[in-house]
């Protein structure tokens, strides 16, 4: 028979077949289905058939957490793994102020939740809240301190239901989404008020423990669950419950500071409240807003869910703190750990952690404290956590464009849209991870891609880590770049930036000197060197190169690494940094343990767009073509 493709999705393939099926009974074999009305009761099924096919496949595809398309399934399917998406995210600020109560005679004074101060952000401001009351004592002269108060970012709002057990299915539901999870707090009041705790697990639960569950529903909106009486008390009959929570911008108001005071202070005396308007100082911002993000998005539930499950919510190997970190830290873009006895020296009982952050370059001190406070009930007793500062990886690179002058009509353009080919390549996931890597054939294309007007181009690659010194002081360095040098035996593969050192005149600068007599026997010549020295040259009047220190460190070319011994650098002559620069020995570069690769597209990136003589026919023969080098200029002894 010839109807026999049940996977077809495609409306005509569809009503061809059920002509090929009519057509195979006997009644239907001279029939011309096209001339008849019959064609439209065709169409009729074909469409149906189709509409009942397409639908078909979308159910099923929302039936796993890979194809899943719609937020509500795929929550829903994570669920079912025991994840809990993440919630928007209040941008967090931490503030202290004082107030003269003096005259109130006050024995406390209380900061009460709700609106708390105001703070601008990029030309906009926002309201800061506090989800709970805040009590402090004023000293012997009347003056109270509000000292390093966190504030979070929108609205402390509240909702209140009524229990009626004649209604069994009831559904708390808070009706606004925006909502930041960790700031709800839940209470009952009847004949008496009740404090309910956030579920964390099940262990040591009764029918008598006081716990809630916040269950993410359709259109981002959030549920309240309580428990039955078995597994969690039910709220009692009659009463209500009172749920406060703070809706939230998330993301946007990272960044607000400057902030004035808007919130209620009471100050509560012998029998007394009275309410303190003045006498209240100006705002000093301790910590700016950060860590404010938007609600988990599909894609990162659906690669967090599956690893979070693996991990048994456990902190054991190096992929369970990698899975962990981001789901109880949003603000985290990438992580990197591994433990310490892959270290040498290895260091036992230590893993070493690095996160790179979606706001800034670097972790705070305070996140890096919030991270191993919130990982504590998730680790193996004994096992040290430390966290090492990011090390960025800098690529430069240095691009000679070629094209058809024939094809293409405007320079300015094709180089404007070669330099955002080479931006939107530097967001790539190849790069922007630990362990992410630089695939040079991926943007030779991206560049080739641009225009069919460009017929190639040489792209030379340097790498580059930034030096932060120790001013006036004697302090030995240690870079990593984790990638082999290119060496070649003259030397000056490494080039800074100028520096000064306290009892040497003049700018000064690093190179290395290769390590000498290395050959292979039976062969006269050198090959390419594997150690060498660090030396400090600075230029005379006429431009020759004079060393200053022959030995200020050493260099492996194969490990990638520097030392520099003890120097005392007084001053630099870029911001607050030494820029050391060196080839890759392959320009597939790698980021390992805590480094992390950085195209920059700025600093000293070149892009150079030239006419291709050959092809444009202005030089047919190639005799008066040169060609630009695929290596980097060993002449360019500084940066």
């Amino acid at each position: 028979m010839a109807f026999n493709q049940f996977t077809n999705l495609d409306f005509n393939d569809i009503r061809e077949q059920i002509k090929d099926y009519l057509r195979s009974n006997s009644n239907f074999t001279d029939f011309d289905f096209e001339g008849s009305n019959f064609s439209i009761l065709i169409d009729t099924l074909a469409y149906n058939s189709y509409v009942t096919a397409y639908n078909t496949n979308m159910a099923v595809n929302e039936s796993f957490i890979d194809s899943a398309t719609l937020r509500e399934n795929v929550v829903s399917l994570a669920r079912n793994i025991g994840y809990v998406p993440r919630s928007k995210k209040a941008a967090t600020a931490r503030i202290t102020f004082t107030a003269n109560v003096a005259s109130t005679n006050a024995r406390s004074v209380v900061l009460k939740k709700g609106v708390v101060a105001l703070g601008g952000a990029e030309n906009s401001n926002y309201i800061f809240s506090i989800p709970e009351d805040v009590t402090a004592s004023p000293n012997s002269s009347g003056i109270v301190a509000f000292s390093n108060i966190e504030i979070l970012e929108g609205n402390l709002l509240k909702k209140t239901f009524l229990v009626d057990d004649s209604q069994p299915d009831a559904k708390y539901i808070l009706p606004t989404s925006n909502i930041d999870t960790s700031t709800i707090r839940v209470r009952t009041v009847g004949t008496a008020i009740e404090e309910y705790t956030p579920y964390t697990n099940i262990f040591n639960v009764n029918a008598e423990t006081r716990l809630y569950l916040v269950q993410e529903i359709s259109d981002e909106k959030y549920q309240i669950l309580f428990g039955d009486n078995i597994l969690g008390k039910k709220p009692p009959n009659g009463s209500k419950i009172e749920v406060t929570y703070i809706e939230t911008t998330g993301e946007t108001a990272n960044g607000a500071s400057n902030f004035t005071f808007s919130g209620q202070l009471v100050a509560k005396s012998e029998g007394r409240d009275r309410n303190v308007t003045n006498n209240i100082s100006a705002i000093t911002t301790l910590q700016a807003a950060e860590q404010g993000d938007d609600i988990e998005s599909i894609d990162t539930i659906k690669y967090l869910a599956p690893r979070v499950y693996a991990s048994q919510y456990r902190a054991v190997t190096a992929n369970d703190y990698t899975s962990l970190i981001p789901f109880l830290y949003p603000n985290v873009d990438s992580v990197s750990a591994y433990g310490g006895e892959e270290l040498d020296p290895p260091e036992y009982g230590k893993v070493f952690i690095t996160v790179k952050p979606k706001n800034g370059d670097f972790l705070s001190d305070v996140a890096k404290n919030t991270i191993k406070n919130k990982l504590k009930e998730y680790t193996i007793a004994g096992i040290r956590q430390e966290f090492l500062d990011l090390k960025y990886l800098y690529v430069e690179y240095d691009s000679t464009v070629s094209y058809d002058p024939g094809t293409v009509t405007s320079t300015e353009d094709l180089y404007s849209r070669v330099v955002n080919a080479i931006v939107n390549y530097s967001k790539s996931t190849d790069i922007n991870s630990f362990g992410g890597r630089l695939k040079y054939s991926k943007l030779l294309r991206q560049i080739d891609n641009v225009d069919a007007g460009i017929t190639s181009n040489i792209t030379n690659l340097v790498m580059r880590r930034n030096l932060v010194p120790a001013y006036d002081q004697l302090a030995n360095y240690e870079l990593c770049y984790a990638n082999k040098f290119h060496a070649e035996v003259e030397g000056f593969n490494i080039r800074s930036s100028g520096f000064k050192v306290s009892g040497i005149d003049g700018t000064l600068f690093l190179t290395d000197v290769p390590d000498t007599d290395i050959t292979i026997p039976g062969r006269p010549v050198q090959v390419a060197p594997t150690t060498g020295s660090i030396s400090v040259i600075k230029f005379n009047e006429n431009n020759e190169i004079i060393t200053v220190i022959s030995d200020a460190g050493t260099v492996d070319y194969v490990k990638g690494e520097i030392i520099l011994f003890p120097i005392n650098i007084s001053s630099t002559s870029l911001p607050n940094r030494i820029e050391i620069g060196v080839t890759p020995e392959s320009n597939d570069i790698v980021a390992k343990e805590n480094l992390y690769i950085v195209l920059d597209t700025t600093g000293k990136s070149v892009l150079t767009l030239k006419e291709d003589l050959v092809t444009s026919g202005s030089s047919r023969s190639g005799t008066n073509y040169i060609p630009p080098s695929s290596y980097t200029s060993s002449t360019k002894f500084t940066r």
